[in-house]
């Protein structure tokens, strides 16, 4: 049998657990695997691009485990009551070729990117930030509301997103979660948000090349987390921005940032500075307080893997072993497929 994680299993230790907690024990484990980024094999995603969508898969391994994950990307859904993005992911043993685990990764995804963005922002944003603008309110916005909450202490969130519902439903779930500290502030345009707030981050899901950050609205000292643009085409903020002189920016695996990222609005000479450098001290991430930090984050599949590897030992640790999922056939002959065709208990081991 292979554990299996379904959405059911996944709600239930995010509730278990509690989501900031989870959060936390992530962040933890997608450093230990950046700070070992040479031991991976590493390759930009592969991607089936229409034109509504995206459907794509993520592939690595460490020589030990191997994680792959299935996810597209289809804005217009919400409109047909679908979800933008769905995912499922499996981890395998490497020396054998079975899978591990067979795991819903669409929660795992919110989880795993805002655990990377508080990565990222821990290790790039000035020290002591209390304040950030989140800007886009859909699916991604609670966990990211909560990682910064918790991980980094911002205590005021100014909210922004085309869609007012979107802001009500994110305060309405936020209510749920006690944060009493947290002070939530609606703003009626981006630059609103964005105007004295210490982080920014962008969360949008339109597949375009948009603007949602003009370039007048960033201010010295700032860090941005531009999440939402991750294919080609589809970008967040303003060229200029990336131009700015006290600007610096930083991806996760260049070869698919320069595909996939902001940055695929500038010329490939444009210098760029992989996480997993400053991470391990080998690059500077802030050089002053007044620099503009930007973390042009596609998504890569290393933060799939530490996730897949995480919930796998978080789910024994807590039961889900006994739940598995008949994935693999386990034959009392392993020479044998056919007759397992019509296999009995007596020939087919429990």
């Amino acid at each position: 049998m292979v554990d299996y994680i379904g959405v059911e299993r996944i709600q239930s230790l995010m509730s278990r657990v509690g989501v900031a907690r989870l959060l936390g024990g992530l962040v933890q484990e997608i450093e230990a695997d950046f700070l070992r980024w040479g031991e991976f094999e590493k390759s930009a995603r592969h991607a089936i691009h229409s034109a509504v969508g995206v459907i794509e898969l993520m592939p690595t391994s460490d020589g030990k485990l191997y994680a792959f994950k299935y996810v597209n990307g289809h804005p217009k859904n919400t409109a047909e009551g679908l979800l933008t993005v769905t995912a499922f992911g499996v981890l395998a043993d490497v020396n054998t070729g079975y899978p591990l685990l067979l795991s819903e990764m669409t929660y795992a995804t919110a989880l795993r990117t805002a655990a990377t963005s508080a990565l990222a922002a821990r290790a790039l944003a000035r020290p002591s930030c209390t304040s950030m603008a989140l800007i886009g309110n859909g699916a991604q916005s609670e966990f990211q509301a909560i990682a910064f909450h918790a991980l980094l202490g911002i205590r005021e969130l100014r909210l922004f997103d085309v869609d007012p519902r979107a802001t009500d439903k994110l305060a309405r779930n936020l209510a749920t979660q006690r944060l009493a500290d947290l002070r939530l502030v609606r703003c009626a345009s981006a630059a609103e948000a964005a105007r004295g707030a210490d982080i920014v981050t962008t969360v949008t899901a339109d597949k375009r090349n948009a603007v949602i950050l003009a370039a007048d609205s960033i201010e010295p000292g700032m860090h941005i987390n531009a999440l939402g643009g991750d294919c080609p085409g589809k970008t967040e903020l303003h060229a200029d921005i990336l131009r700015r002189s006290d600007a610096r920016v930083f991806v996760e695996f260049e070869p698919q940032a320069r595909i996939e990222g902001e940055i695929q609005q500038l010329e490939p000479a444009f210098a760029v500075t992989e996480l997993c450098e400053v991470l391990a001290g080998r690059a500077r991430g802030r050089t002053s307080r007044e620099d503009v930090t930007i973390f042009d984050s596609v998504g890569f599949a290393l933060e799939d893997f530490s996730t897949l590897r995480y919930l796998h030992r978080l789910n024994r640790e807590q039961g889900g072993a006994r739940h598995g999922i008949d994935l693999v056939p386990d034959l009392a002959d392993p020479k044998d497929l056919f007759s397992g065709r019509t296999a009995t208990p007596e020939r087919v081991r429990a």
